[in-house]
């Protein structure tokens, strides 16, 4: 897919909004990517799935041993791409502020894995799904996420693919211009706060 077709089927599933979000990340953008809009369609989420796979190199793809996601935005991608890669998926959650694995997941000792998000924005969340993962014992071969939003700044030690790049301007709370302020600020995302 090229991102035109991406950005396409973000637009028609009405996943790509305007306003004043803050993000997950804390951070604040006149532009949101609801990405459980456009993954809400299971045949959407499946192409999209298929598209980001053929990012990722072969070789990669063909050691995955099992996808781990980060709970809630990760989750229907991370899933899909089990699905395209034909291993299990399984998914983190922060029960009390860190990534764990909770509902019988595991993930085995040597268990070569592929972390997928839905959006990376500063690589955070990305970053402290990798450590959970290899504190349970895992080896993550690569990240991927449908989105890359951290104009080349998100940084593992992992090579990272993402289906479509898109540099919306993201503000620290401190530096957010006057005109994106006098819009009511939303919080779309699965983490409040």
């Amino acid at each position: 897919m090229t991102d035109d077709e991406v950005l396409a089927e973000f637009r028609a599933s009405h996943a790509l909004l305007e306003g004043h979000f803050k993000l997950s990340s804390g951070r604040h953008s006149a532009h949101y990517l609801q990405c459980a809009r456009v993954l809400m369609n299971a045949e959407r989420a499946g192409k999209l799935a298929r598209a980001l796979c053929q990012k990722i190199p072969r070789e990669i793809r063909s050691q995955v041993e099992k996808v781990v996601s980060p709970a809630m935005g990760g989750v229907i991608i991370g899933h899909e791409m089990g699905r395209t890669l034909e291993v299990d998926a399984v998914f983190l959650e922060r029960p009390s502020g860190t990534f764990e694995l909770r509902r019988g997941f595991d993930v085995k000792e040597g268990e070569k894995v592929l972390l997928v998000e839905d959006v990376v924005t500063t690589g955070l969340s990305s970053g402290e799904a990798i450590k959970a993962v290899r504190k349970a014992g895992g080896e993550v071969l690569a990240a991927a996420a449908l989105v890359d939003r951290s104009a080349g700044e998100a940084d593992f030690d992992v090579p990272f693919f993402a289906l479509v790049e898109i540099n919306f301007p993201t503000y620290a709370p401190g530096e957010v211009p006057p005109e994106l302020a006098a819009i009511p600020l939303e919080k779309p995302g699965s983490r409040k706060g």
